[in-house]
């Protein structure tokens, strides 16, 4: 404390002893406190400096996946701020973190539209594209795009475009490009040719957002999700599908069908082959069983001469004396000429008897 509060406190303490007697006397010397006059300045300007840093904070903490833009005076510095600690000056220089992280869009329609735009998510949420096919009726298409920021020229790129850059690069291509592509088709086409859109719209879109200046946006995919016919027409490719499908079915049967009679007359044919080749072979074995016997027969008859039917007729006339001499009753016995056998007949037998008699 200062030296003249040490005097008052001992000025104090001598009055009262002076006025009290009986008291026992104290000490009150408080000790001497250090003079801070000569540092009050530099802590003054330090308090000033953390206030001015804590109000203006004249620092930026920029993360992965984001970019910072500096602008002094209102003028773009054409080097982004990468991730990391910058300093900037405040008052004259400003930095605005951007994100260049994936980001997307959904365009659906109101009746699937059940999730609201996150902020801070990178997903957003549009109305459905409606459309107008060939003939005129309205369709609707919903789509999602995902696409990034281009970091090394951001900068540029909100210069040109401003902060709000999403809605006048993306959307606007989007919906133009869905448009072009799909106004070329009737309504009834669009779900049978729907893979050859979806390749369609994507190409556009691509070559569109690649035409603008500084290559400002990459676009990382582009899906087509549903086409929304109007009820008319829905109905009516429903009812030509079905048609479709009973004409496939009918065609399914009759074919079936004609599979089966082709079965039936391969089987019959078949049959009817088996049947002529075992005819056939029958008729060949019968030929050739004749054949060979005709053969045996000219060989045969080739081998015979009158000797041998001579000497054949001796010997079978040997055979039948024989026989005569054990039947003595025999009364007539013939004697043809030829290869023809003696013949001989019992007498005894009436029958025979009658017969010859006649």
């Amino acid at each position: 404390m200062p030296a003249d509060l040490n005097d008052y406190f001992n000025k104090n303490n001598n009055n009262s002893n002076g006025q009290k007697s009986g008291m026992p006397k104290m000490d009150f010397n408080m000790p001497k406190m250090p003079n801070f006059n000569k540092f009050s300045g530099l802590i003054y300007a330090l308090i000033v400096i953390i206030a001015v840093l804590i109000i203006a904070r004249p620092f930026v903490v920029i993360n992965s996946g984001e970019v910072g833009i500096k602008s002094t005076a209102g003028k773009f510095d054409l080097n982004p701020l990468n991730a990391g600690f910058h300093f900037f000056v405040p008052f004259i220089q400003e930095v605005r973190v951007v994100d260049i992280k994936v980001r997307q869009i959904n365009y659906t329609s109101s009746e699937g539209r059940n999730e609201a735009n996150m902020r801070g998510s990178g997903i957003e949420t549009k109305d459905t594209i409606s459309v107008l096919d060939s003939r005129g009726l309205p369709v609707s298409v919903d789509i999602t795009v995902q696409y990034s920021l281009n970091p090394q020229n951001a900068p540029q790129t909100i210069a040109s475009w401003g902060f709000s850059w999403e809605n006048k690069i993306i959307d606007p291509v989007v919906r133009n490009v869905v448009r072009s592509v799909t106004g070329k088709y009737t309504a009834e086409e669009l779900p049978e040719r729907r893979n050859e859109i979806a390749a369609a719209i994507d190409a556009a879109i691509r070559q569109d957002i690649d035409k603008q200046a500084n290559q400002p946006v990459s676009l990382a995919s582009v899906q087509l999700r549903e086409i929304i016919l109007p009820a008319k027409v829905k109905e009516q490719i429903e009812r030509v599908q079905i048609a479709k499908q009973e004409a496939e079915r009918t065609k399914y049967e009759v074919e079936k069908a004609n599979q089966e009679a082709l079965k039936k007359a391969a089987l019959a044919k078949g049959t009817a082959e088996a049947v002529k080749i075992e005819a056939q072979g029958k008729a060949d074995a019968v030929k050739i069983e004749a054949a060979a016997q005709a053969y045996a027969n000219n060989e045969i008859a080739k081998s015979l001469t009158n000797n041998l039917l001579n000497l054949k007729q001796i010997e079978i006339q040997k055979h039948f004396n024989e026989a005569l001499k054990e039947n003595t009753d025999a009364k007539i016995f013939l004697t043809p000429g030829g290869a023809v056998p003696n013949i001989w007949v019992d007498t005894k037998d009436p029958a025979k008897q009658s017969a010859i008699n006649k």
